[in-house]
């Protein structure tokens, strides 16, 4: 009886991923389709983005040494955070035909959205490692080894809002334009733009850092920003590995707990998801 019960767990396990990869693939087929460059497009966003800023910043006379490094550390694993949870908020609004009509689990869909981002984050992350290897080789060194944790965080960071805003955007429609709203100000309070070491000196800091998405953020830029000499401008918030690693373990742990309860609204709303729609 039990090797049944184990063998048929891992039969729907085994759906639940292929139908999580077909919808993957559904959503990049949708995307581009008859697009002429296809792919490339991933890629305008953070150019256009780095573009701008880098301007305006630089006729600020505010710029920081080697900004376009400084910046897409930042900013490409934001993009996977923002893409992921924008369009997971209308995942299962957006899918009520197929909600209504066929019995699967509805975890997958939010979980699709956080699948199709991250395979634009891999796209870009690798042109900009082609980057990083042409004009920025001191970046590849052993404090790379710090994107394992910031990246795991920072799935799991994005899976756990995924799952609260596809949920509650069932119930409350307009929680997809409220988070909209608070996208553009959470991007503000994560160190992209700005070094880090202008708010590390504030006496609320440790508040600032108990955003996931900083210490993420935060732990990118030192993987792969090369710190700027003694006497320079200051642009992160450390120079060791302690710092950053502490603050992982905090938005871990946030994270851990925001997912807990993303699944448990989410499988407590599941039922109603029907009638909803």
């Amino acid at each position: 009886m039990q090797i049944a019960a184990d063998t048929r767990a891992a039969a729907q396990s085994r759906i639940r991923l292929e139908l999580l990869a077909n919808l993957v693939r559904k959503d990049l087929k949708v995307k581009y389709k008859s697009s002429a460059l296809g792919f490339a497009w991933s890629l305008a966003n953070p150019i256009l983005y780095l573009a701008v800023f880098s301007l305006v910043f630089g006729l600020l006379g505010a710029g920081v040494p080697d900004f376009a490094v400084y910046f897409m550390s930042g900013l490409l694993v934001w993009n996977f955070f923002n893409l992921a949870t924008l369009t997971a908020t209308g995942s299962v609004v957006g899918n009520a035909n197929l909600v209504k009509k066929v019995p699967f689990p509805r975890l997958v869909l939010p979980l699709s959205s956080v699948g199709f981002s991250g395979v634009h984050f891999v796209l870009q992350l690798g042109v900009f490692a082609v980057f990083l290897a042409l004009a920025y080789r001191t970046a590849f060194g052993p404090q790379l080894l710090l994107l394992v944790p910031a990246l795991a965080v920072a799935v799991l960071f994005t899976v756990a809002m995924s799952l609260l805003v596809a949920a509650l955007n069932v119930l409350y429609r307009d929680v997809q334009h409220l988070w909209e709203v608070a996208l553009i100000a959470w991007f503000w309070l994560c160190p992209i733009v700005y070094p880090i070491a202008l708010v590390s000196q504030r006496k609320l800091f440790w508040v600032y850092m108990l955003n996931p998405m900083t210490a993420v953020i935060a732990a990118m830029q030192r993987a792969i920003y090369r710190v700027p000499a003694p006497g320079g401008q200051p642009v992160l918030a450390a120079g060791g590995y302690a710092f950053y690693l502490k603050w992982l373990g905090v938005a871990g742990a946030v994270s851990l707990a925001l997912l807990a309860l993303g699944w448990w609204i989410f499988r407590r709303l599941e039922d109603d998801f029907a009638e909803e729609l």
